[in-house]
């Protein structure tokens, strides 16, 4: 039923279409536009009717012809980026209309919709908003519009990838940022699985791009659920307004001192092109690339925090840590070799879990002993007696030794592959002045690599977005759909596991059954031989048997490790030159393990789905918004999970059952109040519903007060909260260290959770098991996340110079929604201490609710100077804390946070656009950030709760010249990025960042 989602609605459009025709035309308007101080024509200049829908461009001479059906008096708005927007009165249909723009620095003079999804002046704005339009993007050193956003006010980036970057405000960094959602023409860009955007992977072609808003903080109350750190608006440019063809080439080199080969080229292109027909009927098509060999992570440094180890005394395990964890380091896996033969010390052959080593040791008969068995010999007499003495031969036989693979540098499991194809085309109708009928489709493919739970190679990911829409001047109504493609992605920490799982079994294989060999016979001999001289000694038999015994005890504890190593030592030697990098079974064994679906290899398989539909009405038309302006909308969401069982529990817990659907709506209402042009109140109040959660009330109010028209005070509150992921919800997946589950109560019961008591991982400690205070898990309801944000702030312009834009935030998280890992025997029976070993313990990683409030709060400002003749400087800090951190780790040592931001970061800019109109411009950004603690999934159990994942302050130098050549329509960019070449990483076992050199010209058949 899903896929005929949007096909319905298309259908709903298309009747709209044959029904509407072409209205008969009341009002024609023509005329010319140019620069006010040279006169020169202005080519790709908007003319539109205010208040609708229907609109122009001028053409190449300036010139437009307008065509309405709206009847006189009515205003004509006149706007291009970069220039002073002009409103014309119209009262009748006029002809040769001059008018003259003149060009102005931006200074408060944005319009915006994403504060209060209408339009509005930024200046007049109830939150804190930034912004970044076509000129930015023109002016901006960063290789990308998506990299320019670390450049705002407040705006963090995550770097996992050239192309996947995770865009944070005021807190709570993450990978893959599930607090921010992303929506691109109106459309949610995260991929349903994953619940997050993949950065601009799979997004919009810069191109395409006219306009990015950012929200900082919670923006529940109008967008819903999962909003509750931000928003970001991306919207792509209209087809009417820009039209004809624009192309751009991109190229240079990036360079890193950690890479395999420091200095790769990159290459990336786009071309548009959109057409309109009597400013009724248009469309555009978009396809941009890039490729490149992408940043590499290559942080060796032990995190495991054992055996006297730390991050700065054994990178790349220069101390031979047995349980030696790299932080990109993978595969670093091991098996104690006792526990291997021990098994689950019944003795056996093997088969079913028994000990194959207790077996030989419980039954093998000794002819010159009269044919008893070692433990009859040492005076078993009944079954349970010989076994208790077959366990004690054991272990004084087989010694506590732990052989660990040599693990894989990262790099040895991918080639850092960084693609991005994006296509995308939209057909447009307007259907009257007022109403315009969308349909769209998005779909991009690429290639990253990205920090979660693992390291995961994303090569050949997808994403399709696909819209229908109907859109007014106070309406709009769309569905989409969302289609999810993981392709050939891998988690790598698997397949390094896997690959060392392979390297183990080659090891011991051979090895484990020689040393037995000579382990028993050796045994066996010392025992007989100091028997025998005992009996010769005079000792009674029972006495000899005694003193056999502890001598045979003691030759085999001085001499078993050296057996052992000597049987394992051919075995080890094939190993190497089989499984590692470059060896004959390497390369195969990699392949052969990535085409295989989790949990027997390490593909990682998701198909999930997205069905979405909603619609808004602005009361404008209705209701006179002079007395109140009312706005109302409301939406319906189903994520369809798929990922083959790899990565969702299914509904029958079996790993080919049918994964679950969730179901979620919504609504909102909104009025606003102003009175006169000095104060302004608006309040909105949501409602959303989860089939698995109860309903949610988001409200906020604010205020915004005027003074002398540009300075403008604002306060607000609102209540923000966040529906666990779909993962967080469904995930059922075993990494190399923990298994992921989710937390819902279906798990409790699937893996038995009461029955076999779970135990907190930070409260078992020997002194707990010792005492007895040691106590199991105790289950709580599940909430949804809820934050309650307090904000105050200023926006104001002084002579038309100085821009400041400054506030203040403070967060409330009654649910904060974290992360705990429990612990639970893997034989029920088994005693306490079972906790303590990695091979008798099931561990689970969780996500739970605080018990108690999490706060942070930060504050930022923003300056934005003209200097005059175009020089322009801006610059802007922003403080975020943990207010309670210490509180947190107090109350309850094992709760982790993931605040991961640093406390302080600024930005400097200084730029020219067009140097004394000579056409030539430049741009330098200057970037900084404090130090942090970065707390990932990643990252190990005992590095997150001692808060040793530290990332480094580091900064940043970022510049451009350019040449705008107008007779080719072109603008010329010389550039680079972190020119001084220092590396740098935002996040734990993310890769290092090092410079980018390149050179770009961009065609713009509308440049002027």
């Amino acid at each position: 039923m899903y896929p005929n989602f949007t096909q319905k609605v298309s259908c709903f459009v298309v009747i709209l279409l044959l029904y509407s025709g072409f209205a008969f035309c009341q009002t024609s308007i023509s005329g010319k536009v140019v620069e006010a101080s040279t006169n020169e024509p202005l080519t790709g200049v908007s003319v539109q009717v205010k208040n609708k829908i229907i609109g122009t461009i001028t053409n190449a001479e300036g010139n437009f012809n307008l065509a309405t059906t709206s009847l006189p008096p009515f205003t004509l708005v006149v706007s291009s980026v970069g220039f002073e927007t002009q409103e014309i009165n119209i009262t009748g249909g006029i002809s040769n209309i001059e008018v003259k723009l003149v060009e102005q620095a931006i200074l408060g003079k944005e319009l915006i919709v994403s504060a209060s999804r209408v339009e509005e002046s930024v200046m007049r704005s109830p939150v804190s908003i930034e912004k970044i339009d076509i000129r930015t993007i023109r002016e901006t050193p960063q290789a990308s519009f998506y990299d320019a956003l670390q450049n705002l006010k407040g705006v963090e980036m995550s770097t996992q990838s050239l192309t996947f970057k995770s865009v944070s405000t005021r807190g709570f960094g993450a990978n893959g940022n599930t607090r921010v959602v992303q929506l691109i023409d109106g459309m949610d860009n995260q991929a349903p699985g994953l619940n997050f955007s993949v950065g601009n992977v799979a997004g919009i072609p810069e191109l395409d791009v006219e306009s990015v808003e950012i929200l900082p903080g919670a923006a529940s109350a109008l967008y819903g659920p999962n909003a509750i750190n931000g928003i970001i608006l991306m919207n792509s440019k209209s087809p009417f307004t820009y039209q004809g063809l624009s192309a751009y080439g991109k190229s240079g080199v990036m360079s890193a001192s950690n890479r395999t080969k420091t200095n790769t080229p990159f290459y990336d292109m786009g071309i548009r092109y959109a057409k309109a027909f009597n400013n009724r009927l248009a469309f555009k098509v978009n396809a941009s690339y890039l490729t490149a060999k992408d940043w590499q992570a290559t942080d060796y440094r032990d995190q495991s925090l054992v055996n006297g180890t730390s991050l700065e005394n054994n990178n790349n395990n220069v101390l031979n840590n047995p349980y030696y964890d790299g932080v990109n380091r993978l595969g670093d896996v091991g098996a104690n070799v006792y526990n291997v033969l021990y098994a689950n010390g019944i003795p056996g052959t093997g088969a079913n879990g028994t000990s194959a080593a207790l077996g030989a040791i419980y039954s093998t008969q000794i002819p010159q002993a009269g044919n008893l068995t070692l433990p009859q010999l040492l005076g078993g007499q009944t079954p349970l007696q010989q076994l208790d003495i077959a366990r004690s031969i054991f272990s004084k036989v087989v010694p506590q030794y732990y052989l660990n693979a040599p693990g894989y540098a990262e790099n040895a499991l991918t080639n850092y592959p960084a693609k991005s194809l994006k296509l995308n085309a939209s057909l447009h109708y307007r259907l009257n002045d007022n109403v315009e009928a969308i349909l769209q489709a998005n779909w991009g493919k690429g290639s990253a690599v990205y920090t979660g739970a693992d390291r995961y190679n994303i090569q050949n990911f997808s994403i399709g977005q696909y819209k229908a829409e109907v859109k007014g001047s106070n309406f709009f109504v769309r569905a989409y759909m969302t289609r999810e493609n993981s392709g050939d992605a891998y988690a790598m920490g698997v397949l390094g596991s896997l690959v060392s799982q392979s390297y183990l079994q080659t090891a011991l294989g051979a090895g484990l059954p020689s040393f037995l060999n000579t382990a028993l016979t050796q045994y066996g001999g010392a025992l007989l031989q100091a028997y025998q001289a005992g009996l010769a000694g005079g000792l009674s038999q029972q006495q000899a048997i005694q003193a056999a015994s502890a001598a045979a005890n003691a030759y085999a504890g001085a001499n078993n490790t050296q057996w052992l190593t000597t049987a394992l030592a051919p075995g080890i030697a094939t190993a190497n030159q089989q499984y590692l990098p470059g060896g004959t079974q390497f390369e195969s064994t990699v392949s052969d393990i990535k085409t295989k679906p989790i949990p027997n290899g390490a593909k990682f398989l998701d198909k999930s789905n997205l069905y979405h539909a909603e619609g808004m009405y602005n009361f404008t038309k209705l209701i006179n918004p002079r007395v109140i302006e009312l706005i109302a909308g409301a939406n319906y969401r189903i994520y369809d999970l798929n990922s083959g069982g790899t990565l969702f529990e299914t509904q029958d817990g079996t790993p080919t059952g049918k994964e679950f659907n969730i179901k979620e709506y919504g609504a909102y209402t909104q009025a606003s109040k102003s009175f006169g042009d000095v104060f302004k109140l608006t309040a909105s109040v949501r409602y959303d519903k989860n089939m698995n959660f109860k309903g949610q009330f988001s409200p906020r109010i604010s205020g915004v007060y005027t003074v002398a028209k540009n300075h403008n005070f604002r306060a607000s509150f609102q209540r923000g909260f966040r529906i666990p992921t779909t993962q967080n919800q469904y995930i059922n997946l075993l990494t190399p260290s923990v298994r992921l589950v989710g937390g819902l109560p279906l798990f409790r019961e699937k893996y038995n959770m009461v029955g076999n008591a779970v135990y907190e991982q930070t409260a078992i400690t020997s002194s707990s098991l010792q005492d007895g205070s040691l106590k199991p898990y105790k289950f709580r309801e599940w909430q949804p996340e809820r934050v309650q944000t307090y904000e105050v702030g200023y926006k104001g312009v002084i002579r038309n110079k100085l821009y400041i834009d400054a506030f203040y935030y403070y967060n409330r998280f009654l649910t904060f929604d974290g992360v705990t890992v429990l612990l639970q025997r893997k034989d029920s029976n088994g005693p306490l201490t079972d906790l303590l070993d990695p091979t008798k313990r099931n561990t689970y990683s969780m996500p739970v609710n605080a018990t108690q409030t999490v706060k942070n709060s930060g504050w930022g400002v923003g300056l934005d100077y003209v200097l005059g003749k175009g020089y322009t400087f801006n610059g802007n800090l922003t403080q975020n804390i943990l207010n309670n951190n210490a509180e947190l780790l107090k109350n309850d040592p094992s709760f982790v946070t993931f605040f991961n931001s640093p406390k302080y970061r600024f930005n400097l800019g200084f730029s020219n656009r067009d140097i004394n109109r000579t056409g030539w411009g430049f741009g330098i950004t200057f970037r900084h950030q404090s130090s942090m603690v970065w707390q990932a999934s990643v990252a190990s159990v005992a590095a997150n709760v001692q808060q040793k994942t530290v990332i480094p302050a580091y900064s940043t130098l970022d510049a451009q010249i350019s040449r705008k050549i107008t007779s080719i329509k072109s603008i010329v960019k010389i550039g680079g990025t972190n020119l001084t070449g220092k590396l740098y990483t935002t996040g734990w076992a993310n890769p290092s960042v090092g410079a980018m050199y390149y050179v770009s010209i961009t065609f713009d058949e509308l440049l002027n």
